[in-house]
Formats: C-alpha cells, sequence, structure tokens
C-alpha cells in the first residue's frame, strides 16, 4: 500500500525541519526499525524509523532542502 510518510513534529516549537539525511534510496527496501532519513533542527538532530516493513518508492524533499512539519517527504510501499 503507498503511504506519503509526512514531517512528524519533534518539539513543541517546531514548525520545519532540514533533511539531512536519506538512509535509503527510492527501490530499496526496509525493515521495522531502520533508519529512513536523518533531521536536523534548531536544537536536534533526530533519526527517523520505519514503522513497518517496505520499500521506498519516492524521495519528496532532498537531503538539504527544508520540509514544514506536516508535509510529505518521501512515499512509500508498506507491507501489510
Amino acid at each position: 500500500m503507498r503511504v506519503n510518510l509526512k514531517l512528524s513534529r519533534v518539539g513543541m516549537n517546531m514548525q520545519e525541519a532540514t533533511i539531512a539525511k536519506w538512509h535509503k534510496q527510492p527501490g530499496e527496501s526496509f525493515k521495522a526499525g531502520e533508519p529512513l532519513y536523518d533531521i536536523e533542527t534548531e536544537k536536534v538532530t533526530q533519526e527517523v524509523t520505519a514503522s513497518g516493513d517496505g520499500t521506498l518508492l519516492e524521495i519528496m524533499v532532498p537531503a538539504g532542502e527544508n520540509a514544514a512539519v506536516g508535509a510529505p517527504v518521501c512515499a512509500v510501499d508498506l507491507k501489510l
């Protein structure tokens, strides 16, 4: 099932974050708990991990670019 993953808020005042690094590229599969990408804010750098098994389909926000909280950053095909 195709799902767009959105940037989650990691701090109360967080409005946006920079995608620092992608650990997976389109076409690569991942398992639950594996890192997908890193985000950077003014206060923290955090690894974002997969909540389930699947495949990365599309990167919507490349590394080095900013994304607003709630904006889609990638599309994945999650195995149910």
